[in-house]
This record gives structure tokens, sequence and C-alpha cells, in this order.
């Protein structure tokens, strides 16, 4: 099982995972047209993906789903809640077909992958991480998240493959021009993980499997790159080199787990 970033920022998320026969897109917050080219640098083919798994209704993740598998005729997965409150946002039909309704807390297949999501705290209808496996390997992902709780942290421990909100330095979030409201919002409970509370989690979970971490879900204008890898590097004592960075533009490269 491999795994790549398509890009991931306040402007845009997606995740490709793929287990040979196949392959799932996580969130699809570009233009079809951009996932078009996104995929291309991969050499995936939209044909080829399987599903999309939906973690919640906020545009930067939810901005091509309807498009992008209404025109490839693509299922899309998501739990009851984002499904309300994506169909009062821009672009979302009425009535559509390719949408498979799901529960927060029971995990299903698609195809040759074991899907299993879990609620986290978050400030939309009913957000859900996941963790993807090919019977072997798991593939952990937790983004926009404001808390992490007893729950998340048993989902994620033990995983081969971590994929890893590290959204702001508070330092540079305290010290930003955003207004105090949307300050207050990004640190809040349901808000998103700092580089320290990612850090904080590396510490509280199993990580003797690990191969792959990658930070992701960075703010462009409160975070860094250099830091987000020092705070991840000294919570599971390896080289800062070792953690890899999914950007905005060209997220990251196939990871095999």
């Amino acid at each position: 099982m491999r795994f790549a970033s398509l890009g991931s920022g306040s402007r845009g998320n997606s995740l490709i995972v793929d287990a040979g026969d196949t392959k799932l897109l996580l969130d699809c917050g570009f233009s079809a047209r951009s996932m078009l080219a996104r995929l291309s640098r991969l050499s995936i083919l939209p044909e080829e993906i399987a599903a999309i798994l939906v973690t919640h209704e906020h545009g930067d993740h939810v901005a091509g789903v309807f498009r992008f598998s209404g025109h490839f005729d693509i299922p899309v997965y998501m739990t009851h809640g984002t499904h309300a409150a994506a169909l009062q946002a821009a672009g979302a039909p009425a009535e559509f077909p390719q949408c498979r309704l799901i529960d927060g807390h029971a995990k299903f297949s698609v195809g040759g992958m074991e899907v299993t999501p879990f609620p986290v705290p978050h400030d939309a209808r009913e957000p859900i991480q996941f963790v993807i496996s090919d019977g072997a390997r798991r593939l952990g992902v937790l983004t926009d998240c404001g808390t992490i709780t007893t729950h998340a942290a048993a989902m994620l421990s033990g995983c081969q493959a971590l994929v890893l909100e590290c959204n702001h330095d508070p330092d540079l979030l305290d010290a930003s021009v955003y207004p105090a409201t949307l300050k207050r919002r990004i640190k809040g409970d349901f808000g998103h993980l700092g580089n320290a509370q990612a850090a904080a989690l590396l510490r509280r979970i199993d990580t003797r499997a690990l191969r792959h971490i990658v930070a992701a879900h960075l703010s462009e204008q409160n975070n860094r790159p250099d830091l987000a890898r020092t705070a991840l590097a000294l919570a599971l004592d390896c080289a800062e080199d070792w953690i890899g960075v999914a950007s905005q533009e060209d997220g990251i490269g196939w990871r095999e787990s």
C-alpha cells in the first residue's frame, strides 16, 4: 500500500491511497481541472479511483467532490451530517446518486481496502477522519481536529504510516494579522492542531511500527515546514529529514507503507 498527497493546506486538500487493485481519494478540495493535473503528476487516471472518502463539508475538502465524482461516476462516502451540510454548499446537487452515507463509527470495505472512520472534534456538522488498511498495513489520517481524543489516539496507535495535522505554530499565530476571533477558533477545541499538539499525540501513541509520517494542513501564514519537522522529530527522537511535509501546491510524492 502506498499513499501521496495531491496538496494540503487551507486552499485545498486531497490524499490518494493505492493498494494496487483499489485506489481511494481522501477528500477532493480542488477544482476538477486541478484534480486532473495533480493526479497526472502521480501517473493516476481518474477512472482508476474506486471511491472518494470525505472527512467534512468545508470547502478546502469538498470543493471539487461533486463535479469530479459526477463526471467520472465515482462513489462518495460521507457521514449523514456532512451530507446534510454539503447539500447547502454551492455546487452541491440536491440529487447525488453516487453518495454512500456512512456511520462515523463503523468500518466498511472498498475493494481491497478496509476503511475505519472515527469522529473528531472540529467545527463541522459530523466530521470524521480515517484509518485505511490493505490487511497488512495501516495508514492513519488526522487533520482538521481541535483536540486529541482518547478514541482518536487509540485509532492511530500502531499505524505504519501517519498523515498528521500541523496547522500552526502558536507564536506565529499569535503574532499574525488574523482577527482575534479567528485565532480563537483555530486554537480552540474544535479548531486545528498545532505543532506541539501533534507532537504530544506522537508521544502518547505506539509508534514502534511507524515507517512514514507526513505533516499536513500547514498554514501558509502561521507555520513553517522546519518548525513542524522539528516538533515531530523531537517527539519521535528521529532526524528531521525523516519527517515529510505536504505542501499546498505540490503535496508530497508516493510513500510506500
